[in-house]
């Protein structure tokens, strides 16, 4: 046996810490009426994540030398011009998702600082955006100077951040014993309170879901690299899912005995409260049933602070990075997106960053309240985000289509049929909850929803014509010459 392989448990464990986070089973618990999201999250790990995980499995192995990207699998399976759209997907999502983490940073500082959620939500919201584009701004520059301080930083928050989810669930059920007078919430567990209404509400917030257990594209290189990988990986793989569903059940209890979903459904300012203030609520109640008063509370806020800063960092960077490094996709992509400046860094791709992310934070500066912009962000990056799931799935049909051609050591199922349903099942499902987390009762985030990816998208397209007509007029300008 090669000593350099990892165990599969060791795999199971680096994967959980990778796409599991605190905030899953807030978002969870917040928009699918508490404890009812446990019937959800059964069925999403069940008939989504464990095959999702499955197949980026086989991706993995049977591209083992071309680093993992999702790209590099769609320009091995199709053709440099798909591979574009992949990185150019996997690129856009992150424009919501930087604008997400310069707000969810600015709300962890108030909270370090003034340990409530009401001072950051009564300021007005213009000021309160124009302070989260001058962050965007700041981290751009920091990105734009080659600099990247915050890489260690964010996988200390990270990891601090993950280790308090845990401790969170195993406090929270030591709890009524060491403080029964506390005034828990009493739940319901019989079968009628547990199974969810099946409404608009319902289907238009599946996307929720979605966004929470996606991204496990990101364990792909370490397939290869696990002892007997045709057992070892499926073996880890089911063993996360299952980490994580217990998880997502424990935590959703444990949020069930602190909060009310009949109080966070109250009103459309009740549900914006929670949405943006939860986590935190959650931990300064955790104190109190403790009796060390907020200090649990600002170390997850300053640890979540550091976590969204770092990540902003990380976003704005390594995205842009894979995008424009890739040499096929290159040739898509205007001659002035590719400049560099002293430090090493996509200049003009960074301005384009600025301006895409920094015009989400603007346009919201017309939402009527700070905790409406983080609503409605939250709901942004669960329509976008997952819209690079599609190119994995693509990507798996294709390699199974394939046939023998891309050899894998190992396989997510032998039957060809299954493989395929699986993975036209996996990119229905991902397609069809972004499409209807579109919807909003809100007009106006029903048209960010709808806008924002359509404009993303135009901009994919618009690129390599660009591109086409740099080099038709540097041929003619040859030709002329």
């Amino acid at each position: 046996m090669d000593s350099k392989r990892m165990k599969w448990s060791t795999l199971a464990f680096i994967a959980f810490s990778t796409v599991w986070g605190f905030g899953n089973v807030l978002n969870g618990f917040v928009y699918f009426n508490g404890i009812q999201v446990i019937f959800s999250w059964i069925l999403m790990f069940a008939l989504y994540f464990i095959p999702y995980a499955l197949m980026v499995g086989e991706l993995g192995s049977a591209f083992k030398t071309s680093g993992g990207g999702v790209s590099s699998w769609i320009r091995s399976t199709t053709g440099p011009k798909l591979a574009y759209y992949a990185g150019w997907t996997y690129w856009a999502c992150h424009i919501t998702y930087i604008a997400s983490k310069s707000s969810g940073g600015l709300k962890a500082l108030s909270w370090a600082v003034f340990r409530n959620g009401e001072t950051y939500d009564t300021f007005p919201t213009l000021a309160v955006q124009l302070a989260t584009f001058a962050i965007l701004l700041i981290f751009c520059w920091v990105a734009s100077r080659g600099l990247n301080p915050l890489k260690k930083l964010a996988t200390i928050a990270g990891t601090s951040m993950f280790v308090m989810s845990i401790l969170y669930i195993l406090m929270m059920f030591a709890a009524p014993a060491i403080n029964p007078g506390a005034g828990f919430v009493s739940m319901d567990f019989t079968a009628k309170s547990l199974i969810p209404n099946f409404d608009v509400k319902y289907f238009t917030s599946l996307s929720i879901l979605v966004f929470a257990v996606g991204g496990c594209e990101k364990i792909s290189p370490y397939v290869n690299k696990v002892e007997n990988p045709s057992k070892g990986f499926p073996k880890s793989m089911i063993t996360l899912a299952i980490m994580v569903v217990v998880c997502a059940i424990l935590g959703t209890i444990s949020m069930g005995m602190m909060f009310d979903p009949a109080e966070i459904n109250a009103s459309t300012e009740s549900f914006n409260a929670y949405n943006s203030n939860g986590s935190y609520w959650a931990f300064q109640k955790l104190g109190n049933y403790y009796h060390v008063g907020d200090s649990l509370l600002i170390i997850y806020a300053v640890c979540n602070m550091i976590g969204q800063l770092s990540t902003l960092v990380l976003s704005i960077d390594a995205p842009l990075r894979m995008l424009l490094d890739n040499e096929d996709a290159r040739e898509f992509i205007p001659t002035g997106l590719l400049k560099k400046n002293d430090a090493g860094a996509y200049v003009n791709g960074i301005k384009m960053v600025a301006i895409l992310s920094g015009s989400i934070i603007l346009i919201q500066s017309f939402v009527p309240g700070a905790a409406a912009v983080l609503k409605q962000l939250t709901k942004l990056n669960s329509v976008c985000m997952p819209l690079r799931y599609l190119w994995v799935f693509f990507a798996y049909m294709a390699l199974r289509k394939a046939g023998d051609k891309f050899p894998a050591e190992y396989r997510f199922v032998k039957n060809q049929g299954v493989a395929l349903f699986f993975g036209g099942w996996c990119f229905l499902v991902t397609a069809g909850s972004c499409i209807l987390g579109m919807y909003d009762d809100d007009p106006f985030t029903f048209a960010l929803n709808v806008i924002t990816p359509l404009v993303l998208t135009a901009l994919g397209v618009i690129l390599p014509i660009i591109a086409k007509n740099e080099k038709s007029k540097s041929v003619s300008n040859k030709k002329a010459a």
